[in-house]
């Protein structure tokens, strides 16, 4: 390889460098936070949405160090005064990933967040339905619980109407209260023409090609407590 050829490699490479060290410079907060392995449920929440206050009525008491947290979520440069006042990088961004979760579950409760959702729902991207007889119905995500640290996220199937535990790790650990327990609802409330029909197809438990008769649960759950000491407040009972 020649020496001009050299020079042609090294300016190729600096330049692809600079390429990319531009591109992520560019990439905002929200963008970074929704392209995280394990953060693919949310949708990217409008920052005019953000920036209207009302929207975020009541959330400063819920978050600590708010005004770090909305700064970081905002790209924005802190107040000379907050400068001074030290607080750890992980403390804003814990704090950023609650108050970011917090406003999301207000966001796709909206017409412009229901239209994300929808399109992310639509692609598959929160999953299918592990129900056999729903056929992979995708399913939508869904908090047991409205306050953070309670439950963590869970999948709802429409067809079913049942929930379902992520099939991926990297889901597991993903505060259910940044979806809410009315997103689906809500969803199917505003277009009901997204609601799939309920599934045609029931299991039907068989022995030796015969239906179990309803009869055979009952005897068997009669048998299971008859099996078992008979305890009342959670103590046996002793014989008097």
């Amino acid at each position: 390889m020649t020496d001009e050829e050299d020079t042609a490699v090294f300016s190729d490479l600096n330049a692809n460098l600079d390429t990319g060290m531009s591109s992520s410079e560019e990439v905002s907060w929200i963008s970074w936070f929704c392209g995280l392995r394990g953060n693919e449920y949310f949708c990217e929440v409008d920052e005019d949405y953000i920036q209207d206050k009302f929207n975020l009525t009541g959330l400063s008491e819920q978050v600590p160090n708010y005004r770090y947290a909305i700064d970081m979520i905002l790209d924005l440069e802190p107040d000379n005064d907050m400068e001074d006042c030290p607080v750890h990088s992980d403390s804003i961004e814990q704090a950023a990933e609650l108050l970011y979760g917090l406003i999301h579950a207000r966001y796709i409760m909206t017409n412009r967040g229901i239209a994300q959702m929808i399109e992310k729902w639509q692609h598959g991207e929160f999953g299918y339905c592990s129900r056999v007889y729903c056929e992979n119905q995708t399913v939508l995500p869904i908090g047991l619980s409205d306050i953070p640290g309670e439950s963590m996220v869970k999948l709802y199937c429409p067809k079913c109407q049942e929930v379902y535990v992520p099939k991926s790790s990297r889901h597991l650990h993903t505060d259910g209260a940044y979806f809410g327990t009315g997103f689906p609802h809500m969803l199917f409330m505003v277009h009901p023409e997204h609601r799939p029909l309920c599934p045609t197809l029931q299991f039907v438990p068989r022995l030796y090609g015969f239906k179990i008769h309803p009869l055979a649960y009952e005897l068997q759950h009669q048998a299971a407590a008859n099996g078992k000491p008979r305890t009342q407040h959670g103590t046996p009972n002793s014989k008097q």
